[in-house]
């Protein structure tokens, strides 16, 4: 009778375990590398394997959804978000280069070449440090835009340790693919703010563009995510750094060919950012990858789409992660 009790409580403590394993609120660590100093959050047990999530363009640690983030670590996974190096609570430990983004991005749409602070290379590099501080060796990787990009010269940096990837919402840099909408890319140069109430309202304004047509914001909800993200850090000139990094990126479909390892394309057919054949060139230049495309998905981790989202990501990572226990076990 004992351990029939005993074998009840067990069950009945699990989700309660789930939750606390998996607990969000967990405190912001730093880790110091030779560059940049990263702030960053582990999700999970340290025993599990290790889901690296990677932000997009000036998008903070924040910004993944606490379901979303939640929803993976519930997978079997330890997750963990940083803020990349000039953003959030991350810094880059050097002076700033002198940058002109106004006169860089007009270089860009001559064809001349884009100088750049740094490089997207050095923000996966920047990724695989925190990795290796945290002295975790093979990792699966998810990312998102700009994340998406970074996440690709990380698989390419460290192939032997990068055990799946997931690219949301990014592109292959290759030229001649749709551009974005000029209006929008217009509201993400434009980085001043006079003050914080004017700095919440350019940032709602470009979440809403960012949004899908089928779905009708919450005005007060986005500046109340705005006001977050500004109490948290402000610092546009960061953001202007990481568009130039953007700009001066080359095409990455040679790096894309040279890719051996399982890879889950996932975009949206109304992204006004990177339009779906950014998804459809970048899917097509992975061998054996697999492309699903969600039906309204715009840029943005909006409500209505986290659902569809979860369903395209959870199974493909759910996967890999049992896939990689069994071999471990073996």
């Amino acid at each position: 009778m004992r351990a029939f009790f005993f074998f009840v409580a067990l069950v009945c403590g699990v989700p309660a375990f789930a939750a606390s394993r998996c607990d969000v609120n967990v405190p912001t660590e730093r880790v110091e590398l030779a560059q940049v100093s990263l702030a960053y959050q582990s999700i999970g047990r340290r025993s599990d394997p290790a889901l690296l999530l990677v932000m997009g363009l000036g998008g903070q640690l924040i910004h993944w959804p606490d379901e979303v983030v939640v929803a993976l670590c519930e997978q079997g996974f330890r997750v963990i978000r940083y803020d990349n190096r000039d953003v959030g609570l991350s810094t880059w430990n050097q002076l700033p280069v002198s940058a002109n983004l106004t006169y860089e991005a007009l270089r860009y749409k001559l064809g001349l070449p884009v100088s750049a602070p740094y490089t997207l290379t050095d923000m996966a590099e920047d990724g695989l440090g925190l990795m290796d501080a945290l002295q975790v060796r093979r990792f699966h990787v998810l990312g998102v835009s700009m994340g998406g990009m970074i996440a690709q010269h990380l698989a390419d940096l460290a192939p032997q340790r990068v055990e799946s990837l997931t690219l949301i919402m990014s592109s292959s840099g290759a030229s001649g693919l749709p551009a974005p909408n000029p209006a929008l890319v217009e509201q993400l140069a434009r980085r001043g703010a006079p003050n914080r109430d004017a700095a919440i309202e350019q940032q709602a304004d470009l979440l809403a563009a960012l949004g899908s047509p089928q779905v009708i914001d919450n005005r007060q909800v986005l500046l109340q995510q705005a006001a977050a993200s500004y109490d948290r850090a402000f610092n546009p000139e960061g953001v202007k750094r990481q568009i130039m990094a953007i700009l001066a990126e080359p095409s990455r479909v040679e790096l894309l060919n040279r890719l051996r390892l399982p890879t889950l394309v996932v975009h949206g057919t109304a992204d006004p950012l990177l339009p779906v054949m950014h998804g459809v060139h970048l899917a097509a230049h992975i061998q054996g990858s697999q492309l699903r495309l969600i039906p309204g998905l715009a840029h943005r981790f909006q409500e209505p789409f986290k659902a569809p989202l979860l369903e395209a990501v959870l199974p493909y990572l759910r996967q890999h992660r049992e896939d990689l226990s069994h071999w471990a076990q073996l």
